[in-house]
């Protein structure tokens, strides 16, 4: 099935995944001009009480800003953008999100806990499409029931919250009843990840981890750096500090005190995205990441690091198409 028209402008086959605090209108921005979709939770605009509305404010720069850049580079148009909004119950913003999302007409629509028809009605409502992350091939039916246009198979290996299926299995399952749009996230963190993932059968990358370290994200320095220093072996899978199963960066979790290597689990319970919501103080800094950060070497502007990303991709066609020749 071929891709909604708003993907026709990618220069390269990847989403940038909503990273929970640190995607930004500066992230998003870099990564759509540089021809990939660029992504940010809507609760990542955050105001006090009284304050005016940030997400409105983080839309009108963003349509505003891009809007501008396609009209000085009409032969190399931004990529769209999207923003994800959390279904889960405690999120006690998401009606008035919907609908500034709406008055937006945000492009495409990222939905992560939780799959609700009434989302993806105000989405189609203005145009838009919708992607519904899913860990597994029941929670991918229920979601296209529901309305969802496309998929998002969060696999093993991903960064923050993640599901513990391979992606060969994952993907394949989802194919042999789905020709709809569908995304594969998963320690991609190269451009040959992103080939492969393609030819597991996904249409698009998910990538998210690499862009912690890149200039423009919101993430603590000592975050970025952390990701340039540590590999797979770094990462360990716990459902402790949200109630849902994640992945996260070892040495964040050391440092607050706790043993990496024998964590106790949480209950799904445990999730609350509301406005009061608090984390312990020693859980202040557990940083999530995924598996493929032993790509990332160094904290970079986000135009470099999809530049890196299209040359690898590139040369890893031109590989397999030696390999398939013969």
């Amino acid at each position: 099935m071929a891709l909604p028209a708003l993907f026709d402008t990618l220069r390269l086959p990847v989403v940038g995944s909503p990273l929970f605090i640190i995607s930004n209108p500066d992230l998003v921005i870099a990564q759509c001009k540089a021809g990939i979709i660029g992504s940010f939770p809507a609760l990542n605009a955050r105001e006090a009480e009284g304050d005016p509305i940030m997400l409105e404010i983080w839309l009108q720069r963003i349509t505003e800003e891009l809007d501008r850049y396609n009209q000085a580079n009409p032969d190399t148009p931004a990529a769209p953008y999207a923003v994800n909004q959390i279904v889960h119950r405690s999120n006690t913003r998401l009606e008035r999100d919907l609908e500034i999302c709406h008055k937006w007409k945000v492009p495409v629509w990222i939905t992560s806990l939780g799959a609700r028809v009434e989302v993806n009605e105000a989405a189609h409502a203005c145009g838009g499409i919708t992607l519904h992350d899913i860990i597994n091939n029941t929670f991918a039916k229920k979601a296209i029931e529901k309305g969802a246009d496309g998929l998002i198979a969060v696999a093993a290996g991903a960064g923050g919250h993640a599901g513990a299926q391979s992606p060969l299995a994952l993907i394949s399952e989802i194919r042999e009843w789905f020709d709809g749009p569908l995304l594969l996230s998963g320690a991609i963190a190269n451009g040959s990840s992103i080939l492969a993932a393609q030819a597991m059968g996904a249409d698009l990358a998910y990538i998210g981890s690499p862009f912690i370290a890149t200039t423009e994200a919101g993430a603590d320095p000592a975050y970025k750096q952390m990701i340039t220093e540590c590999g797979a072996e770094d990462i360990v899978y716990s459902s402790l500090f949200t109630g849902v199963w994640g992945n996260y960066l070892k040495p964040s979790i050391a440092r607050a005190g706790m043993d990496p290597n024998n964590l106790p689990e949480s209950d799904p319970s445990a999730m609350n995205f509301g406005a009061n919501r608090e984390k312990p103080k020693s859980w202040k800094e557990i940083w999530g990441a995924g598996q493929g950060i032993g790509a990332i070497k160094q904290v970079q502007p986000a135009a470099a690091l999809v530049a890196r990303l299209t040359q690898e991709y590139d040369a890893a066609k031109a590989r397999m198409r030696g390999v398939i020749d013969g």
